[in-house]
Protein backbone atom coordinates (compact mmCIF):
# COMPACT_ATOMS: atom_id res chain seq x y z
CA UNK A 1 0.00 0.00 0.00
CA UNK A 2 1.21 3.19 -1.00
CA UNK A 3 1.81 5.72 1.75
CA UNK A 4 2.57 9.50 2.78
CA UNK A 5 5.79 9.55 4.14
CA UNK A 6 7.35 12.90 6.10
CA UNK A 7 11.05 12.61 6.88
CA UNK A 8 12.84 15.21 8.97
CA UNK A 9 16.89 15.30 8.28
CA UNK A 10 16.02 14.48 4.45
CA UNK A 11 18.74 16.92 3.37
CA UNK A 12 21.89 14.52 3.44
CA UNK A 13 22.48 10.94 4.62
CA UNK A 14 20.08 8.37 5.72
CA UNK A 15 17.60 10.62 5.07
CA UNK A 16 18.21 11.81 2.05
CA UNK A 17 18.62 7.76 0.22
CA UNK A 18 15.33 6.98 2.18
CA UNK A 19 14.04 10.14 0.55
CA UNK A 20 14.45 8.55 -3.05
CA UNK A 21 14.50 5.26 -2.23
CA UNK A 22 10.57 5.99 -1.04
CA UNK A 23 9.88 8.19 -3.76
CA UNK A 24 11.46 5.22 -6.37
CA UNK A 25 8.56 2.49 -4.98
CA UNK A 26 5.60 5.00 -6.05
CA UNK A 27 5.01 6.70 -2.31
CA UNK A 28 4.22 10.23 -1.23
CA UNK A 29 7.45 11.59 0.25
CA UNK A 30 7.63 14.99 2.28
CA UNK A 31 11.26 15.46 2.44
CA UNK A 32 11.86 17.94 5.36
CA UNK A 33 15.32 19.56 4.95
CA UNK A 34 16.70 21.95 7.67
CA UNK A 35 18.19 24.85 5.20
CA UNK A 36 16.71 25.67 1.60
CA UNK A 37 20.15 25.17 -0.07
CA UNK A 38 19.62 21.52 0.95
CA UNK A 39 15.81 21.39 -0.28
CA UNK A 40 16.64 23.07 -3.70
CA UNK A 41 19.75 20.16 -4.05
CA UNK A 42 17.24 17.53 -3.04
CA UNK A 43 14.69 18.52 -5.43
CA UNK A 44 17.30 18.78 -8.42
CA UNK A 45 18.49 15.21 -7.71
CA UNK A 46 14.92 13.73 -7.58
CA UNK A 47 14.28 15.84 -11.16
CA UNK A 48 16.86 14.80 -12.51
CA UNK A 49 16.05 10.82 -11.49
CA UNK A 50 12.57 11.14 -12.61
CA UNK A 51 11.41 11.14 -8.88
CA UNK A 52 8.39 12.69 -7.34
CA UNK A 53 9.80 14.17 -3.69
CA UNK A 54 7.65 17.53 -2.11
CA UNK A 55 11.13 18.79 -0.51
CA UNK A 56 9.80 21.67 2.20
CA UNK A 57 12.46 23.66 4.61
CA UNK A 58 11.69 22.27 7.91
CA UNK A 59 14.41 23.49 10.65
CA UNK A 60 12.57 21.37 13.49
CA UNK A 61 13.41 24.68 15.70
CA UNK A 62 11.77 26.85 13.46
CA UNK A 63 8.37 27.72 14.83
CA UNK A 64 7.60 28.58 11.20
CA UNK A 65 8.31 25.27 9.35
CA UNK A 66 7.21 23.48 11.71
CA UNK A 67 3.82 24.59 11.26
CA UNK A 68 3.67 24.42 7.46
CA UNK A 69 5.29 20.81 7.93
CA UNK A 70 1.66 19.78 9.60
CA UNK A 71 -0.71 20.81 6.76
CA UNK A 72 0.39 17.73 5.06
CA UNK A 73 -1.88 14.58 5.99
CA UNK A 74 0.80 11.55 6.56
CA UNK A 75 0.83 7.87 7.02
CA UNK A 76 4.23 7.89 8.62
CA UNK A 77 6.39 10.08 10.71
CA UNK A 78 9.96 9.35 10.04
CA UNK A 79 11.90 11.23 12.95
CA UNK A 80 15.48 11.05 11.25
CA UNK A 81 16.93 14.07 11.80
CA UNK A 82 20.05 14.17 14.16
CA UNK A 83 22.85 16.24 15.27
CA UNK A 84 25.98 15.06 17.03
CA UNK A 85 28.41 17.12 19.19
CA UNK A 86 31.38 15.05 19.88
CA UNK A 87 34.08 15.18 22.87
CA UNK A 88 34.65 13.84 26.11
CA UNK A 89 31.71 14.70 28.45
CA UNK A 90 33.72 16.15 31.00
CA UNK A 91 34.56 18.64 29.06
CA UNK A 92 31.76 19.24 25.85
CA UNK A 93 30.10 22.60 26.80
CA UNK A 94 26.72 22.80 27.80
CA UNK A 95 25.59 24.79 25.40
CA UNK A 96 26.36 21.95 22.62
CA UNK A 97 24.57 19.31 24.97
CA UNK A 98 21.75 21.53 25.46
CA UNK A 99 21.95 22.02 21.04
CA UNK A 100 22.15 17.77 20.90
CA UNK A 101 18.94 17.29 23.09
CA UNK A 102 17.04 20.18 21.52
CA UNK A 103 17.27 18.70 18.10
CA UNK A 104 17.42 15.42 18.52
CA UNK A 105 14.90 14.41 21.37
CA UNK A 106 12.97 17.67 21.96
CA UNK A 107 12.11 18.88 19.03
CA UNK A 108 11.01 15.06 17.74
CA UNK A 109 8.98 14.54 21.00
CA UNK A 110 7.32 18.19 19.88
CA UNK A 111 6.73 17.05 16.20
CA UNK A 112 5.58 13.87 17.32
CA UNK A 113 2.89 15.45 19.57
CA UNK A 114 1.83 17.77 17.30
CA UNK A 115 1.12 14.68 14.64
CA UNK A 116 -0.53 12.58 16.75
CA UNK A 117 -3.97 13.74 16.94
CA UNK A 118 -4.57 13.36 13.62
CA UNK A 119 -3.68 9.74 13.83
CA UNK A 120 -5.37 9.32 16.49
CA UNK A 121 -8.30 10.36 15.24
CA UNK A 122 -7.64 8.23 11.87
CA UNK A 123 -6.84 4.72 14.02
CA UNK A 124 -3.69 4.46 12.56
CA UNK A 125 -0.36 5.70 11.84
CA UNK A 126 3.52 4.73 12.18
CA UNK A 127 6.31 6.49 13.98
CA UNK A 128 9.77 5.48 13.37
CA UNK A 129 12.69 7.31 15.17
CA UNK A 130 16.34 7.12 14.42
CA UNK A 131 18.49 6.00 16.95
CA UNK A 132 21.58 4.25 17.34
CA UNK A 133 23.70 1.49 18.23
CA UNK A 134 24.79 4.48 20.78
CA UNK A 135 21.62 4.32 22.46
CA UNK A 136 22.11 1.37 23.39
CA UNK A 137 25.45 1.55 24.95
CA UNK A 138 28.18 4.28 25.45
CA UNK A 139 31.43 4.78 23.31
CA UNK A 140 33.66 7.07 24.94
CA UNK A 141 33.92 10.52 23.71
CA UNK A 142 30.39 10.32 21.95
CA UNK A 143 28.60 10.81 25.78
CA UNK A 144 26.44 14.10 24.35
CA UNK A 145 25.01 12.08 21.52
CA UNK A 146 24.71 8.83 23.03
CA UNK A 147 22.86 10.23 25.96
CA UNK A 148 20.43 11.75 23.45
CA UNK A 149 19.67 8.56 21.83
CA UNK A 150 19.12 6.56 25.33
CA UNK A 151 16.47 9.46 25.28
CA UNK A 152 14.37 8.42 21.88
CA UNK A 153 14.90 4.69 23.16
CA UNK A 154 12.75 5.63 26.33
CA UNK A 155 10.54 7.95 24.34
CA UNK A 156 9.95 5.60 21.63
CA UNK A 157 9.34 2.59 23.74
CA UNK A 158 6.55 4.60 25.89
CA UNK A 159 4.76 5.66 22.97
CA UNK A 160 4.99 2.06 21.85
CA UNK A 161 2.32 1.09 24.47
CA UNK A 162 0.58 4.37 25.33
CA UNK A 163 -0.54 4.26 21.50
CA UNK A 164 -0.89 0.76 20.85
CA UNK A 165 -4.66 0.87 22.05
CA UNK A 166 -4.80 3.69 19.21
CA UNK A 167 -4.12 1.46 16.09
CA UNK A 168 -0.83 3.73 16.19
CA UNK A 169 2.63 1.68 15.11
CA UNK A 170 6.01 3.24 16.90
CA UNK A 171 9.28 1.55 15.60
CA UNK A 172 13.03 2.56 16.49
CA UNK A 173 16.10 1.99 13.90
CA UNK A 174 19.57 1.67 15.23
CA UNK A 175 22.41 2.10 11.99
CA UNK A 176 26.26 1.03 13.14
CA UNK A 177 28.95 2.74 11.98
CA UNK A 178 28.27 4.13 8.31
CA UNK A 179 30.38 6.36 6.64
CA UNK A 180 27.20 9.23 5.68
CA UNK A 181 29.88 12.27 6.97
CA UNK A 182 27.95 12.86 9.85
CA UNK A 183 30.43 10.77 12.16
CA UNK A 184 33.57 12.47 10.92
CA UNK A 185 32.49 16.22 11.11
CA UNK A 186 30.62 15.22 14.73
CA UNK A 187 34.23 14.53 15.47
CA UNK A 188 35.86 17.14 13.80
CA UNK A 189 33.51 20.09 14.98
CA UNK A 190 34.70 18.85 18.65
CA UNK A 191 38.27 20.61 17.59
CA UNK A 192 36.80 24.18 17.27
CA UNK A 193 36.08 24.06 21.37
CA UNK A 194 38.60 21.94 22.91
CA UNK A 195 40.88 24.08 25.04
CA UNK A 196 43.68 21.95 25.79
CA UNK A 197 44.13 25.06 28.58
CA UNK A 198 41.07 23.30 30.56
CA UNK A 199 40.59 20.20 29.24
CA UNK A 200 40.34 17.50 31.94
CA UNK A 201 41.05 14.98 29.12
CA UNK A 202 42.82 14.72 26.16
CA UNK A 203 40.94 15.01 22.62
CA UNK A 204 40.20 13.24 19.56
CA UNK A 205 43.42 13.00 17.78
CA UNK A 206 43.00 13.86 13.81
CA UNK A 207 42.60 12.92 11.63
CA UNK A 208 38.76 13.42 12.45
CA UNK A 209 37.59 10.08 10.65
CA UNK A 210 36.40 6.35 12.57
CA UNK A 211 38.02 3.49 10.59
CA UNK A 212 35.78 0.94 8.70
CA UNK A 213 32.79 3.18 8.30
CA UNK A 214 30.07 0.66 6.31
CA UNK A 215 28.05 1.82 2.96
CA UNK A 216 24.60 3.11 3.77
CA UNK A 217 22.75 1.74 1.13
CA UNK A 218 22.14 -1.62 3.34
CA UNK A 219 20.93 0.65 5.98
CA UNK A 220 18.72 3.13 3.89
CA UNK A 221 17.06 -0.54 2.85
CA UNK A 222 16.26 -1.80 6.11
CA UNK A 223 14.40 1.66 6.80
CA UNK A 224 12.45 1.58 3.50
CA UNK A 225 11.74 -1.80 4.85
CA UNK A 226 10.81 -0.51 8.65
CA UNK A 227 8.90 2.70 7.38
CA UNK A 228 6.83 1.00 4.53
CA UNK A 229 5.95 -1.90 6.97
CA UNK A 230 7.81 -4.53 5.26
CA UNK A 231 9.31 -4.94 8.78
CA UNK A 232 7.21 -4.96 11.75
CA UNK A 233 10.24 -5.31 14.36
CA UNK A 234 10.10 -2.90 17.02
CA UNK A 235 13.99 -2.75 16.92
CA UNK A 236 16.58 -2.47 13.83
CA UNK A 237 20.12 -2.80 15.27
CA UNK A 238 22.32 -2.74 11.70
CA UNK A 239 24.43 -4.50 10.74
CA UNK A 240 23.75 -7.83 12.47
CA UNK A 241 27.79 -8.08 13.56
CA UNK A 242 26.32 -4.27 15.63
CA UNK A 243 23.45 -5.91 17.11
CA UNK A 244 25.54 -8.76 18.28
CA UNK A 245 28.05 -6.28 19.68
CA UNK A 246 25.16 -4.42 21.38
CA UNK A 247 23.79 -7.41 23.13
CA UNK A 248 26.88 -8.39 24.15
CA UNK A 249 27.72 -4.74 25.69
CA UNK A 250 24.46 -4.79 27.72
CA UNK A 251 25.28 -8.46 28.92
CA UNK A 252 28.13 -7.07 30.31
CA UNK A 253 27.04 -3.97 31.86
CA UNK A 254 25.35 -6.46 34.87
CA UNK A 255 29.01 -7.34 36.12
CA UNK A 256 30.53 -4.34 35.68
CA UNK A 257 32.24 -3.43 38.90
CA UNK A 258 34.24 0.25 39.70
Amino acid sequence: MLQTVLITGAGSGFGRGVALSLAALGHRVIAGCQIWPQAWDLRQEASTKGLAVETIKLDLLDVVDVKHALTYPIDVLFNNAGVAHSGTLTDVPMELVRATFDTNVFAHLDLTKKFLPMMVERGSGRIVWTSSDAGLQTPPFGGAYTASKWAIEAIAATLREELRPKGIQVLTVQPGVYGTGFNDTAIEGSSYWYDPETALLPPFPPPYTLPDQADPQPMIEEMVKIITGASNRYRTVFPQKMEEEVRRFQAAEWDVTV
